[in-house]
């Protein structure tokens, strides 16, 4: 290999980075480059999601054993991490919604947050970036934020007059957006499951999909051949242990009934600024030939 290429993958919060493209990274790591992810909070206001791991002791540090979990899904994962600093937004609920805490990072001043990330793009100088689509993947302040701010740097890191202060001008070649649930894939997955006289837990989901919403595979442009990797983004998902419940649907689909009906993570890329052909089975295809032959 001429060059490690660098691919970096922005995230809301810990756990995030296993839920949402885990296998894809560690096909890439496997293959001798780089992968930074980059979490913008600490996660300190989720919720315990694995009723084993609701503890009084776990309360009271979350986001310390959020921490320690993190570090414990990169290591398996391969990838450098980095923390963005923020604090988490939490999830408001209600009608109508309370305000969010002042200290948040969804109400951090955009350019304050940018300027966070584009010191990390500018230290790391990765070729390709990886976040959220404008809705966050799903509607979390955090998430819709991490969208704005990724895209913002994005834009300003190769930018010599923003952010003059905080390393030399990187411009990334391509920015994607990861894409998770589709309806396309649930229906893949149930069929499948209900073929081999499995219970499905998608039935009452696929029941309440709003027919008149767009499917996001109608934007993916790019899927990775990442089956192998299965294990590992699943090994990483359990680290996360106050988040994912075992027993939950996350596991539902046998890995080889997966491996087989669906060996792919799904991306939207939204920027280049190399030569690429649609529909792509590689985040770095068009970079590997502009960096290898410069």
């Amino acid at each position: 290999m001429a060059e490690k290429l660098r691919l970096m993958t922005v995230h809301a919060h810990p756990d995030d980075e296993s839920s949402k493209g885990a296998a894809t990274t560690a096909r890439y790591v496997a293959e001798g480059h780089d992968v930074m992810v980059v979490t913008c909070t600490g996660g300190e206001r989720g919720s315990i999601l694995n009723p084993a791991m609701d503890r009084p002791e776990v309360l009271a540090d979350l986001a310390a054993v959020r921490r320690e979990e993190m570090a414990r899904a990169a290591e398996i994962l391969g990838v450098q991490h980095r923390w963005l600093g923020f604090v988490d937004s939490g999830l408001p609920e209600g009608d109508p919604l309370p305000p969010l805490p002042e200290d948040c990072f969804a109400l951090v001043p955009l350019e304050e947050s940018t300027e966070a990330l584009v010191r990390l793009m500018r230290e790391f100088r990765p070729h390709v970036v990886i976040t959220y689509d404008e809705n966050g993947g799903y509607p979390h302040p955090d998430h819709i934020r991490c969208h704005e701010v990724s895209v913002a740097a994005f834009d300003a890191a190769g930018d010599p007059d923003r952010f003059p202060g905080v390393g030399e001008p990187w411009q990334p070649l391509k920015l994607y957006y990861s894409h998770g649930f589709s309806r396309a894939k649930l229906t893949t997955f149930h069929e499948a499951l209900e073929a081999r006289g499995i219970e499905s837990p998608y039935g009452e989901w696929l029941g309440r999909w709003d027919p008149d919403r767009a499917d996001v595979m109608e934007r993916v442009t790019t899927r990775v051949e990442c089956a192998e990797y299965f294990d590992q983004r699943d090994e990483a998902l359990k680290a996360h242990a106050t988040q994912i419940d075992p027993n939950s649907r996350w596991f539902a689909v046998p890995r080889e009934v997966e491996r087989e009906v669906w060996p792919t993570e799904e991306y939207e890329l939204v920027r280049s600024l190399v030569d690429t052909t649609l529909p792509e089975d590689d985040l770095f295809a068009g970079v590997r030939e502009k960096v290898h032959c410069s």
